[in-house]
């Protein structure tokens, strides 16, 4: 049976299909959109060269079924992971709306002043914008003391915002 032919047939039980996707619980319009999905995904598969059709002019009905399944499953899967949320529900706020900028800076700032002074120095430097590889290849420190140094520094930072 050529390709045409068995789409043909399938196509032929539309009704039956969408009856079959509506029986796993959805309404007639996304049962109608399955069903078509369906005949997309099985004229790919056709085209790459499945054969779904018996000897008797008849085709793998279980096949069909199956991937039909698949497409309810991998939609549900799908809104599982969606939140729908009523827009008159969310306010709207931004993080520049709590952040007084200049007293932060004086926190940071002061903050950064009673840092011993080998973190303060560290941290400036890599602050500034040398790299840690190129810091600790002049100095001779490892990398990951620095890289530790400059991280604990910037976590305490981070806290006094």
């Amino acid at each position: 049976m050529t390709h045409l032919k068995i789409l043909i047939k399938i196509a032929d039980r539309h009704k039956d299909w969408k009856y079959i996707v509506q029986s796993f619980g959805c309404n007639a319009d996304t049962a109608e959109d399955l069903v078509q999905e369906m005949y997309i995904k099985l004229q790919l598969k056709i085209d790459q060269g499945l054969d779904i059709s018996y000897e008797d002019n008849d085709f793998n009905y279980s096949y069909v079924f199956k991937t039909l399944r698949t497409l309810f499953l991998d939609l549900k899967r799908k809104e599982n992971k969606v939140v729908i949320v009523n827009i008159e529900d969310v306010e709207i706020r931004t993080k520049e709306d709590d952040i007084d900028y200049d007293k932060a800076f004086e926190n940071v700032e002061k903050e950064v002043d009673q840092l011993f002074w080998y973190d303060r120095k560290v941290y400036q430097i890599i602050d500034d914008g040398s790299s840690i590889a190129d810091l600790s290849r002049k100095t001779k420190i490892p990398y990951y003391s620095l890289y530790n140094t400059f991280k604990k520094v910037k976590d305490k930072l981070k806290k006094v915002i």
